[in-house]
């Protein structure tokens, strides 16, 4: 079982610009489509975990629906979900380690966490277990950070890093027992 980070960030540490904007993710052509990634994770993981503000973000791309497995959201304020998607995207509330419990229990056991504030609140609580953060060579000078404030230190290995396209690093890390 593993709780699963893949995200990409600026240079200085942010995923979403000063006004919520993620233009800059295409400042590097990528003519080819080269997914960095994204396909093996899909493979590997069971399902994603995803807080309702990142829902909205990835709905409002007006593209087809991108992933293939079951998309839990957190949230405290939505009671349905968007119209048409009710058999991809399900609604879950509650402290986070009842929710991963809960999903392990139901099979779903590798788990894919996205967003921003999910990110954060899953490391404050010590959930993460693996983390492929994908640097974009931008500034952004202020936006979403990708981190937040820890009550205590966390420790990871580096396990790979790669270079996408002459310009992107990808760096995966475990988590370490302290």
């Amino acid at each position: 079982m593993a709780n699963i980070v893949f995200i990409a960030t600026s240079l200085d540490g942010y995923i979403a610009d000063k006004n919520g904007g993620l233009d800059w993710l295409q400042s590097v052509p990528n003519p080819d489509n080269i997914d960095m990634g994204f396909g093996p994770l899909m493979e590997r993981v069971d399902a994603l975990v995803m807080g309702r503000n990142t829902l909205e973000v990835v709905l409002s791309f007006g593209v087809e629906w991108p992933y293939s497995k079951p998309v839990f959201v957190l949230s405290n304020t939505l009671t349905q979900v968007p119209a048409g998607y009710e058999d991809k995207v399900f609604l879950v509330k509650g402290e986070l380690k009842e929710v991963v419990q809960n999903l392990n229990e139901q099979g779903y056991k590798d788990l894919y966490i996205d967003g921003g504030k999910t990110i954060q609140s899953f490391l404050k609580e010590d959930l993460i277990d693996e983390m492929s953060i994908t640097t974009i060579p931008v500034l952004l000078g202020g936006g979403s950070p990708l981190f937040g404030e820890l009550d205590t230190m966390q420790s990871f290995k580096l396990v790979e890093s790669q270079v996408h396209l002459d310009a992107i690093v990808q760096t995966t890390y475990q988590r370490t027992s302290d």
